[in-house]
């Protein structure tokens, strides 16, 4: 952990030291626009990784985030291509990965980490396009994602797929339905992709960052604050510092002497997982 005076010096990654750990790996990161994507993408680039593929939705405001966080990345000295399109669209999946082979020539590491909720605390008022919407964006697209890259990853490459918090604290949220829904299909699929890959030493992992407010987490924040529940949000400082917390363990996990598999790694300071307490962790 850096000190204030380091922060204070303006690196975004809080003084997090820098090695070749990932020296030679390119890094795809969907969800990379701002939140934990950006700083796993940064991580990454601090860590080595000679390039990353920066990967965010094609909205105005959120094309600049992605553009934001290449300037973090190529501060790093590494190579970044920037890619903006839907996630939940398995064309586009296709045409990320045949960027990244025709770019850079090879992936090693894969981090599903685009995520988009519609929250709703009463069942009733599920809307079916934005449930679609939900399960298109959050476990389609990793699905998606997955099977493009899959032929061009090799023994060590590592997949890490974003799930959500309120799938391992109290079995839900009551705002995210929908967000609490799909991270629990997020959580099945690593494991079950982790099992389909033993056999090519690929290795399957899930994360569940604590709370985090990006355009994702904003969301379930503005639905709480018309209730009693508002309380209970992070404050954006804390929020930011999540997200930056979050990115070494994406590299614990992408790095070439990882021997975990199969599992679900939570980045939330303790917050939820012990405690059941409400919480939200995003993707992008």
């Amino acid at each position: 952990m850096a000190s204030t005076q380091e922060a204070a010096a303006g690196d975004k990654l809080l003084g997090y030291k820098g090695s070749a750990k990932l020296k030679g790996k390119v890094c795809i990161v969907t969800g990379a626009d701002r939140g934990v994507g950006r700083y796993a993408a940064a991580h990454f680039a601090r860590k080595g990784a000679a390039a990353v593929v920066v990967v965010g939705p094609a909205e105005a405001g959120r094309q600049a985030g992605a553009e934001e966080t290449k300037a973090l990345v190529i501060q790093e000295g590494t190579a970044c291509l920037v890619l903006t399109g839907d996630m939940g669209d398995s064309g586009f999946c296709s045409a990320v990965v045949e960027a990244a082979i025709k770019e850079y020539g090879r992936i090693d590491v894969l981090v599903n980490n685009a995520s988009e909720p519609y929250p709703i605390s009463d069942i009733a008022q599920v809307d079916p396009e934005a449930l679609r919407r939900a399960f298109k964006t959050n476990i389609y697209s990793q699905i998606y994602m997955c099977r493009a890259a899959w032929p061009h990853l090799k023994r060590g490459s590592s997949i890490i797929n974003a799930s959500s918090l309120p799938t391992t604290a109290a079995g839900g949220d009551a705002l995210l339905l929908d967000a609490a829904t799909t991270a629990g299909a997020v959580t099945s699929f690593s494991r079950a992709l982790h099992m389909n890959a033993v056999g090519s030493s690929i290795r399957v992992n899930a994360v569940t960052p604590g709370p985090v407010l990006t355009p994702v987490g904003a969301a379930p924040a503005a639905a709480a604050a018309a209730g009693s529940s508002s309380k209970q949000e992070p404050p954006a400082a804390a929020a930011e510092a999540a997200a930056v917390s979050a990115g070494p363990c994406y590299v614990f996990l992408a790095g070439p002497d990882s021997y975990i598999s199969g599992q679900v790694l939570h980045t939330a300071g303790g917050g939820g997982v012990a405690t059941g307490a409400r919480a939200m962790s995003v993707g992008a």
